[in-house]
């Protein structure tokens, strides 16, 4: 583990205790805030940004020193929350002056600006910090600069202004989404991960896939398809369940470099899984505008064939490797764990329902965390009850009270929270399950950290394009070069969400490719959603690719071999996240953008089949080894089903045929001799 993480890597309860009690009050803010909304949305995002600054100065130290220095933590954090503090009490007069700023302004802003950056990077390094810088620069010297990259100049308090105040800046749209729909959502996925959700989806997987061919790898698919669904954050998944999967599937032959790669692919997978699908889906939400069931609907497709591709790699390997599953006894039964904790499953149930049916994310992630604390709570009272018709009234009486919110309010469940956590304060046991509730809130607080900077220092390039114009320009580049040749604006738009991804997250790397290419697609005829989810696709992608590729680096240590030879089996293994989003451009009936059904299994067919053969060749395996020759044959059939026009359709399915056919006629030939 890196230094950078070493000031939250250990459990809550071994936390000082200001710095758990800072973290709890940091939680409980944001949910009174999210159930009673009794501040200004401007208050709000101040309020989580000084939160933020609090918690990360108390925790992460300056040059990688175990512990930071608690005298300047506590001034650094503390002046962080003042500037929240300022935001709060002049808001009326902030907003009467906007634009002109007093003395105590520019201290302020320019204070929040560099407690920022500082935080960023000892969160996450020099990368994010730099570019912001970069951008902070053009903002302040760009009239400096020749041709069309020349903006009129803004002074300095013009970009204080800008970037400290108001909502164009560090308290923009992505701060917005992190006080709001993110946090509520890593709270959720927090609660039932403390309450074992883990186990739950390990064991289910296990059961189901442990003893087939190749299972211990199947088990880390659909294990990480199945927790990256709740949480959506594709690191985190790799340091939680990897922690499992990688070494079973060194004990059962999978060379490490593979292991950490299904790993890191599978886990990074879970940034396109509805329902939740990381903090990028709000954030893209917001953006354009849509309803949040739109952007998952548009997901939903291309993911399934990223975690289809992932498993059929998987399966081709350990077909090609002769290596078996586990034996059938040693594998959990799938649906005695079902049987134990099916109760954890009900709020992700009602989640999904809330989220599918047109809810807002703030509506269903409030629902779904009090529902989460209800059953974890109401499970450890249930517990110590004997009579099955007891158990039953229970749950049935929990049901109606929680129905009731419907018709009078959030604060009818927070009522019945507030009973159970009585209850469970007076039963044997119970003071147990209130401190897992409590670590689950200190929890939520830490994992939203990382997500929370991140959305806060974006807001300077945010800020500097919104203020300059800059994307004009070089969405203009785009177009020029897309008038003639749309692939040629998609491998440019990629490329740009790769490099940026080298060294920055997945949330970032959005936001400065989604200001400054989405648009460029969008005039090119891309439709809007597709032309998003291009840009965030790839940025998903940068997370595997080297030479940084992070969820790689994440497996490392635990696979016990190099960053970037994991990446490298990543790439492979992931194909269908580079091949699937150049589809849905030509087709997007592929992101379900098509009122014909027809059109809509056409293309899912027609990818699946693709990806099929692709998986094929890049494993060299399918029913025996494949020759260069047979290999060329087969990506010349996938890349023709990918140009997506009638006539390369047509070759497409020609060679698919023949490519097919003859292999597995070689095949019989080959076991025929061999018999």
């Amino acid at each position: 583990m890196s230094d950078h993480n070493q000031g939250l890597a250990a459990s809550p309860g071994n936390w000082p205790k200001a710095l758990f009690y800072v973290a709890l009050l940091f939680s409980i803010f944001q949910i009174v805030t999210a159930a009673f909304h009794p501040v200004s949305s401007q208050v709000l995002r101040a309020v989580h940004v000084g939160f933020l600054l609090l918690v990360v100065f108390l925790c992460f130290p300056v040059r990688g020193q175990s512990q930071p220095w608690q005298p300047l933590a506590w001034l650094l954090g503390l002046s962080g929350m003042a500037t929240a503090i300022y935001q709060w009490y002049f808001e009326a007069d902030l907003i009467q002056r906007s634009g002109d700023l007093t003395t105590s302004d520019m201290v302020v802003g320019v204070l929040l600006v560099v407690l920022v950056f500082e935080a960023a990077r000892r969160v996450m390094g020099l990368a994010l910090p730099f570019i912001c810088a970069l951008f902070l620069a053009y903002g302040l010297f760009g009239e400096h600069l020749p041709g069309a990259l020349m903006h009129r100049g803004y002074g300095f308090d013009q970009l204080i202004n800008q970037l400290a105040f108001g909502t164009e800046g560090l308290y923009g749209t992505p701060t917005y989404v992190s006080a709001t729909y993110i946090f509520l959502f890593i709270l959720f996925g927090a609660f039932l991960e403390q309450a074992g959700m883990i186990k739950l989806f390990t064991d289910f997987a296990m059961g189901l896939f442990g003893h087939k061919l190749g299972g211990p790898a199947k088990v880390s698919v659909v294990s990480s398809a199945l927790m990256g669904s709740i949480t959506g954050s594709g690191v985190a998944n790799v340091v939680t369940t990897g922690q499992f999967t990688i070494p079973l599937m060194k004990r059962f032959g999978y060379t490490p470099a593979f292991a950490g790669g299904v790993e890191a692919t599978s886990s990074m997978g879970s940034q396109i899984m509805p329902p939740i699908m990381g903090a990028v889906a709000f954030i893209m939400a917001e953006t354009i505008n849509v309803p949040f069931f739109e952007v998952a609907k548009a997901a939903l497709v291309p993911a399934v064939l990223y975690f289809c591709s992932v498993f059929w790699m998987v399966h081709l390997e350990a077909k090609r490797a002769n290596l078996c599953g586990l034996p059938k006894d040693q594998c959990p039964n799938p649906w005695a764990a079902v049987k134990q904790r099916w109760y954890l499953l009900i709020p992700l149930f009602v989640l999904v329902y809330l989220l599918f049916s047109g809810r807002t994310p703030l509506f269903s992630g409030m629902v779904g965390l009090t529902l989460t604390a209800i059953v974890i709570l109401g499970s450890a009272i249930i517990m110590r009850v004997s009579s099955f018709a007891m158990r039953m009234a229970f749950w049935v009486a929990l049901g109606v009270l929680c129905a009731g919110f419907f018709q009078l309010g959030i604060g009818v469940m927070f009522g019945v929270v507030a009973l159970l956590v009585a209850m469970c304060y007076f039963i044997k046991g119970g003071r147990e399950t209130l401190t897992i509730c409590l670590h689950a809130l200190v929890e939520g607080a830490r994992h939203a950290v990382p997500v929370g900077i991140a959305c806060a220092l974006v807001g300077v390039i945010i800020g500097v394009v919104s203020l300059t114009g800059v994307a004009s320009t070089f969405a203009g580049y785009i177009i020029a070069i897309g008038q003639n040749n749309l692939f040629l604006s998609l491998i440019l738009t990629m490329l740009t969400c790769m490099v940026l991804g080298m060294g920055i997250p997945t949330i970032p790397n959005y936001i400065i490719t989604s200001s400054i290419a989405a648009p460029a697609l969008l005039e090119l005829g891309v439709p809007l959603i597709v032309s998003h989810m291009f840009v965030f696709y790839f940025g998903i992608m940068a997370d595997l690719t080297p030479p940084v590729a992070l969820a790689c680096f994440a497996a490392a240590p635990i696979a016990k071999e190099s960053g970037l030879k994991i990446s490298l089996w990543a790439i492979r293994i992931a194909v269908a996240g580079f091949v699937v989003p150049f589809m849905a451009v030509y087709e997007p009936a592929l992101m379900l953008q098509s009122s014909s059904i027809f059109a809509t299994c056409y293309v899912v067919g027609k990818a699946a089949l693709a990806i099929g053969i692709w998986g094929a060749i890049f494993t060299g395996f399918l029913q025996t080894k494949m020759p260069v020759w047979e290999r060329a044959l087969g990506f010349a059939a996938g890349a023709s089903l990918i140009v997506s026009t009638p006539l390369s359709d047509e070759i497409g399915f020609a060679l698919s045929v023949i490519f097919i056919a003859q292999h597995y006629w070689r095949a019989r030939d080959s076991q025929l001799a061999a018999a």
